[in-house]
């Protein structure tokens, strides 16, 4: 049975060629196309797809918000978020928010045809260009820090700032500057965004493939 699609998109000429893409995959089938974040959720409500293709232009909040409603209302349709500009930290947020996958609309179309039919099976994904900056320079991994320090990180992933991890650990936003520091300097991963990442990527919830 082939996994049906929604698009949901700003611009008529990408949703033009995302069908044709589809078209040529025999697994799956675009059902419905929107203009607009609201057409878009009515779709899926009566259509009830496999996975929806939203643009990011819409906005990155409405976006965010528009997946939160969706799982809100137990959907289970699987969300790709898709943009001519993304970066790893809008994208880190979309995955937390409960985006299924996130890829540029330049990439390659064998990733993009990869990443649809993965993201159509309930599975994540994330562009390979997001992992640039998760990448281990140096340091031994997550193996060495301690446990207040495996917390911070794992907060981290959660989206939460500094003041935010602070008030939840129950300590100053100063200790966890300290703690982030630490953590950099063992895991070898640059930024908060690269932790993140990464630390998503161990846990099994991005995909290991690489693509050029």
């Amino acid at each position: 049975m082939k996994k049906t699609v929604v698009i949901c998109d700003t611009q008529p000429i990408a949703m033009e060629g995302l069908r044709a893409l589809l078209a040529q995959l025999q697994d799956m089938a675009a059902v419905g196309e929107a203009t607009s974040i609201m057409a878009g959720m009515d779709l899926v409500r009566n259509l009830s797809p496999a996975m929806v293709v939203i643009d990011k232009s819409f906005g990155l909040q409405p976006v965010m918000d528009w997946i939160a409603s969706l799982r809100g209302n137990g959907r289970r349709t699987s969300v790709l978020v898709w943009g001519h500009s993304v970066n790893e930290a809008e994208a880190l947020r979309m995955v937390q928010a409960g985006a299924q996958g996130v890829i540029r609309k330049t990439a390659p179309l064998r990733s993009l045809s990869d990443c649809l039919r993965t993201v159509a099976a309930g599975n994540t994904w994330m562009d390979d260009l997001m992992f640039q900056n998760t990448e281990k320079t140096n340091g031994s991994g997550r193996s060495n820090l301690t446990s207040r320090e495996q917390q911070v990180a794992e907060l981290v992933e959660q989206g939460l700032k500094n003041k935010e991890i602070a008030r939840s650990l129950g300590i100053c936003p100063g200790t966890v500057k300290i703690h982030l520091k630490h953590i950099f300097e063992k895991t070898g991963v640059r930024g908060r965004y690269g932790l993140a990442l990464s630390g998503l990527k161990e846990r099994g919830y991005l995909p290991a493939a690489r693509y050029n």
